[in-house]
């Protein structure tokens, strides 16, 4: 097996709509395997990241499949920002492992990502990541052999509730609003770009590739999402929605001015109810292990564990200027 070429008997290709249903359930097995099926994609959602318009599926998936055409590895590239942060995420089949079909796919986003970088800006350092869970052993292993180096640790966290969740006192000027898409998505993105613009791997997007990643999708309920207003200006604000059977903390910020007075535990005991009044008393959401803002203690003060650990993995392909 040499470059990017796969085991006998096994092809590399690019996936189609056809390979829907076949790569939801390899991305299924694999979590499962992995302990943790709350990070599966449904149909739904992986047909909204192919038809991603920043994603073509000609150029930017692989699928992996046997001799009888069974879908047995998966892989997407994506191109982040400036074509000079990019990223992979790849699956095989635990029955598959050890073939090389994962060293394949790896192969083959590399070369993706050498044609890309070509688009960027000349200062610019170009870089593409992969995330793998902390225990995954044979995705670390190979990651490091094709030049890859672990850089960052990010926590799934989740907290299941026996009862209700504390009623939170709001700071004195500060009132919680229901959230209008039509007045508030542009102010909650600028709030939102605000909040994450110096953490470890926030990539600016315009106001409509956000929206269309967080309201024009299938998960949108605009009664899961908490904005808080400090007059006429927002606070903090968080953005829910449901996951399998379990609720899911999308999107949670305070904008640097409104820090330290107790908004964010506000945010998560409202959108705790929430989910506990809906009957979902599972809540899960993912959080930089290194945040710079302190969201780990936050999330932990909640009653929030640690339920899974992952481990992002870079490789270089130009030094130079960071975004």
């Amino acid at each position: 097996m040499t470059n990017s070429q796969v085991p006998q008997g096994y092809t590399l290709r690019a996936a189609t709509m056809d390979d829907l249903e076949a790569v939801t359930k390899l991305v299924y097995d694999v979590c499962l395997d992995g302990g943790d099926t709350s990070i599966a994609y449904s149909t739904e959602e992986l047909k909204e990241i192919w038809e991603d318009p920043n994603l073509v599926l000609e150029t930017d998936t692989w699928v992996v499949t046997t001799d009888t055409g069974r879908v047995v590895g998966y892989e997407e590239f994506y191109n982040v920002d400036a074509h000079a942060y990019m990223v992979g995420d790849g699956y095989v089949h635990p029955k598959f492992m050890g073939k090389g079909i994962g060293t394949a796919m790896l192969r083959a986003i590399n070369k993706r990502a050498d044609v890309e970088m070509k688009k960027a800006s000349p200062e610019l350092r170009v870089y593409i990541r992969n995330g793998m869970g902390i225990g995954d052993t044979v995705a670390r292993k190979m990651h490091e052999a094709e030049g890859y180096a672990p850089v960052r640790f990010s926590w799934k966290m989740a907290i299941e509730l026996d009862e209700a969740p504390p009623k939170s006192t709001l700071p004195e000027g500060i009132e919680l609003r229901p959230f209008n898409e039509e007045a508030h998505a542009q102010l909650v993105y600028e709030a939102h770009e605000e909040a994450f613009s110096k953490n470890w791997g926030h990539a600016f997007i315009p106001f409509e590739e956000w929206k269309r990643r967080h309201i024009e999708t299938s998960e949108y309920n605009p009664e899961l999402w908490f904005v808080l207003w400090d007059g006429n200006e927002i606070a903090g604000y968080a953005v829910n929605h449901h996951k399998s059977d379990a609720g899911y903390v999308s999107i949670l910020g305070v904008r640097p001015a409104w820090r330290k007075r107790g908004l964010g535990l506000v945010l998560l005991n409202n959108t705790f109810s929430a989910f506990y009044a809906r009957g979902t008393n599972k809540i899960g959401l993912a959080v930089d292990a290194s945040s710079p803002t302190g969201a780990t203690r936050l999330y932990k003060r909640a009653g929030m564990s640690v339920s899974s650990e992952y481990v992002s993995y870079e490789r270089e392909l130009r030094a130079g200027c960071d975004l």
